[in-house]
């Protein structure tokens, strides 16, 4: 593979490795707030009306932040009736053709998400809720966790070619005989 595609694939595997590590540690924010919200209601009755929209806020940046991260490490789920029963040569070759179909859904995704999030920027987007936050945030790390998606299918993309051709770049964790 050219050096240029293995410079790619290295750094967008360490730059969503280091989000998606960083990112776990939001569960625990998570958390924190939840509880939080927990003693305010029950102890000093005394809710928050902020804390179920700033959670599911928090989750959705887990969650798509994190997307990277975890197709990087292969742990996105799979109908494995047939997958699991096939070389890793044969594996990786299904995969450069589904991989692309993931491409053209997060392309859509991206697309939608950029003009979404320019929408909210420009005209001040609000959530209809009693705290009404502004949803520009929150769009922008959505776009961002599926930019990095994209990136992330990509380098995937490359790494499913290499191992199809007899090259492999990197350990690719979809593709190891050991499934769990």
């Amino acid at each position: 593979m050219p050096r240029t595609i293995r410079l790619y694939v290295r750094y967008v595997d360490a730059f969503n490795r280091g989000v998606g590590r960083f990112i776990m540690y939001l569960i625990f924010v998570m958390i924190a707030v939840l509880l939080a919200s927990s003693i305010a209601r029950t102890v000093f009755n005394s809710p928050f009306n902020w804390v179920v929209e700033s959670s599911q806020f928090m989750m959705v940046a887990y969650f798509l932040l994190g997307g990277a991260y975890s197709m990087q490490m292969g742990a996105h789920v799979r109908m494995d009736l047939i997958y699991g029963r096939l070389t890793r040569r044969r594996r990786a070759l299904i995969d450069v053709v589904t991989i692309l179909f993931l491409m053209v859904f997060l392309v859509a995704l991206l697309l939608g998400g950029i003009s979404s999030t320019q929408y909210a920027l420009q005209y001040g987007e609000r959530s209809y809720s009693a705290w009404a936050p502004p949803l520009a945030p929150i769009k922008i790390i959505m776009t961002f966790g599926i930019l990095l998606m994209l990136l992330q299918a990509v380098s995937t993309l490359f790494k499913d070619i290499a191992f199809a051709i007899g090259k492999p770049l990197a350990e690719h964790p979809a593709l190891s005989e050991e499934r769990s």
